[in-house]
């Protein structure tokens, strides 16, 4: 039976006792993200490349985290089909969070590229760390909340070549970018390979979200332009001149971080479970005006 809220009206956007996985949790998006789940109750386990980053980042994440909030960390690459595995049964498992109701995919990275300056290599990375990755995470981490977080039903053999059937819940938050359905105007800016990559994250949180119907909602989140540590250098230091880049939007400003963290909590809540197969955009208008 699919999914249909019926409790508390006061409870709807709650996410305390719930149990997170998030890729790219280490910073940016993905920290910030994890630092909300956190303080709203949701027990989260991080994953990054780099240990130590990861190890400062659950630092963080503990001071703001509510009474009973499990933080831990899983190093390695979400590209890396052992390691995906790997995470699966660590969080699942009762040396981890003992279960999951949460999918997040922070990761990603970005070369600007003009077409005649493509490094091909590069490229195939981007697609690897930008797509790939997010096909292992959803693919495993879906089975398991399809299959597990049955809630009373009974679960039914999965046969090969065939839909899985069975139907239970979970939510899956990728991340894309306005960058998935907007190109950037007056020459490109070099975004050929970023571009190509988010555009497939669009139709990949789509074609997941029908897969693992009914009672896993799988959806995407798309920021404008945001200050994230990745983008420290590249955009002006100071704050005014920053927001500058986006005056003509609806909003006036850039991105920041803490802008992601709302609709995150909402699609890991009760509050989507009609909401699936969907983006949400934190982008201060430039989709709708531009």
């Amino acid at each position: 039976m699919p999914k249909i809220y019926n409790g508390d009206l006061t409870k709807m956007f709650d996410i305390s006792g719930k149990k997170a996985m998030i890729f790219g949790g280490a910073g940016g998006f993905g920290k910030a993200i994890a630092e909300g789940y956190a303080a709203n109750g949701c027990s989260v386990c991080i994953s990054s490349r780099r240990e130590e980053a990861l190890k400062e980042a659950c630092a963080d994440i503990e001071k703001v985290a509510a009474p009973g909030v499990k933080v831990m960390y899983l190093a390695g690459d979400a590209g890396d089909e052992a390691f995906v595995k790997h995470c699966v049964d660590v969080v699942t498992g009762p040396e981890g969070l003992g279960g999951c109701d949460i999918l997040v995919n922070a990761q990603g990275i970005n070369k600007k590229m003009f077409s005649h300056d493509i490094d091909t290599d590069f490229f195939e990375k981007m697609l690897h760390t930008n797509i790939t990755s997010l096909m292992l995470t959803c693919k495993y981490f879906g089975i398991w909340m399809k299959n597990n977080n049955l809630e009373g039903q009974e679960f039914v053999p999965v046969e090969a070549g065939q839909p899985n059937t069975n139907k239970g819940y979970g939510k899956i938050i990728n991340f894309g970018s306005v960058r998935g359905i907007r190109a950037v105007a007056n020459g490109g800016g070099g975004n050929v390979p970023y571009n190509t990559t988010k555009g497939a994250v669009e139709m990949l949180t789509k074609a997941f979200a029908a897969d693992l119907r009914p009672n896993v909602q799988v959806n995407a989140i798309g920021p404008t332009i945001t200050y994230t540590p990745m983008m420290v250098g590249i955009l002006p230091p100071d704050e005014n001149v920053r927001n500058g880049i986006a005056g003509s939007l609806p909003a006036q400003r850039i991105g920041y971080e803490i802008d992601v963290v709302g609709p995150a909590i909402f699609l890991a809540s009760a509050a989507s479970d009609m909401v699936t197969a969907t983006t949400i955009y934190p982008d201060g208008g430039l989709v709708a005006t531009s």
